[in-house]
């Protein structure tokens, strides 16, 4: 396989502590998660602990400083152990990127320690019941009252909804201006009229919690908004690139190890006095997953490059969401013909894998807006 070159020493270090970490403190206690479709909150301060939440958080509020490569670490081996419980990626990658670039000083340094540490997870609120890519039809209103807003509306499929102790809401300061009237404010868990619906039954991902949220009155003061009033669109898309990045990584890993579980298992497994690895079928058709595999890896990590030197187009970053989260769920199902009726026993990682597998191609924006978004470039539009 291709050498990856965007790693130094230092990354593979750290990469080393967040494997061992995922192998003690995660894994034995994955089952127990799926069952109750929720993480324990001392996961989150375990976590915390190791350096493994909001890793390019600046030094000035209790980070390291790191750059990005940490946090990719991070999704990959989450991602290589199969872990899809704790929302470390939506807390990190997402919830708190917007706190960072967006928020004053006293929101950053009231909220980015404690998310570090764990002590605070956080959650980024925009879909709706009637409103999923498409965010400028949300309909969850924030009234100026005074020195205050009040909020009012519905969330729907929020991951860390149900462990959340801090959501970046999007709301319409402006309903009739669209796009244009969409503002991005923090409220509090604690907050009188807010309340969690539900934890929703899902296909996969059981061990993340998965919420539908309600804002009933719920006031908060006007120095809980994101930047300025009604610039919440804007700001949310210059955050897209990043999330759609991060999707691309977690599938560009999970589609190397569904062909290395794959491999292990032809290896031994006999059919007709010979391994299932021997048949002609099964090399060509590893073989074919495995160029393709490599091909996105060659695409991602050339995206996490450009990311490093803020020069990640959102287009590109669609092109590779597009191709990895394609190839992840296409993969996971090819590979998962080879281990027969185990692999439909979820004592089998792959098992697993499938299940978990179909989200990618709706999370972070569906496929159909990937290419939308990519045949508008082709034509020359916006």
């Amino acid at each position: 396989m291709i050498k990856r070159t965007i790693f130094t020493e230092d990354h593979e270090l750290f990469r080393a502590s967040v494997r061992k970490f995922v192998e003690q403190d995660l894994v034995p206690h994955h089952e127990k998660w799926e069952e109750a479709c929720k993480v324990d909150r001392e996961a989150w301060l375990k976590a915390g602990e190791a350096g493994l939440l909001c890793c390019d958080a600046p030094e000035e509020y209790g980070g390291s400083g790191a750059d990005f490569l940490y946090n990719a670490v991070v999704i990959e081996e989450l991602a290589r152990a199969g872990i899809t419980g704790p929302g470390f990626t939506v807390h990190s990658d997402m919830m708190a990127t917007y706190i960072a670039s967006f928020g004053t000083e006293a929101q950053k340094k009231t909220w980015l320690p404690k998310m570090i540490s764990g002590e605070v997870i956080g959650a980024l609120a925009m879909t709706e019941p009637g409103a999923g890519s498409d965010l400028k039809a949300i309909r969850t209103t924030a009234v100026r009252h005074g020195d205050d807003y009040i909020i009012n509306g519905q969330k729907v499929y929020i991951s860390n909804g149900q462990n959340c102790d801090l959501l970046v809401v999007a709301c319409k300061t402006n309903p009739a201006a669209g796009a244009r009237g969409v503002s991005l404010i923090l409220v509090e868990a604690t907050r009188p009229g807010f309340k969690r619906g539900k934890n929703l039954k899902k296909i996969g991902l059981k061990a993340q919690d998965t919420s539908e949220l309600f804002f009933d009155d719920v006031r908060v003061p006007a120095s809980n908004l994101l930047g300025e009033e009604n610039k919440g669109f804007s700001l949310l898309m210059t955050k897209l690139a990043r999330e759609r990045l991060t999707q691309a990584i977690r599938s560009i890993v999970v589609a190397e190890q569904a062909i290395q579980w794959t491999v292990d298992y032809t290896k031994e497994r006999k059919a007709f006095d010979q391994t299932i690895g021997d048949f002609q079928n099964t090399r060509f058709k590893l073989a074919e997953l495995a160029t393709q595999t490599v091909a996105g890896r060659a695409l991602v990590d050339q995206c996490i490059a450009l990311f490093m030197k803020n020069e990640l187009d959102p287009v590109d970053a669609a092109m590779a969401k597009l191709y990895a989260c394609d190839l992840h769920v296409k993969t996971v199902d090819e590979c998962l013909q080879f281990f027969g009726g185990y692999g439909y026993m979820l004592e089998y990682p792959i098992a697993r894998a499938y299940i978990d597998a179909r989200i990618v191609r709706i999370a972070g924006g569906a496929a159909e807006i990937m290419k939308q978004i990519i045949g508008k470039s082709l034509f020359g539009e916006r």
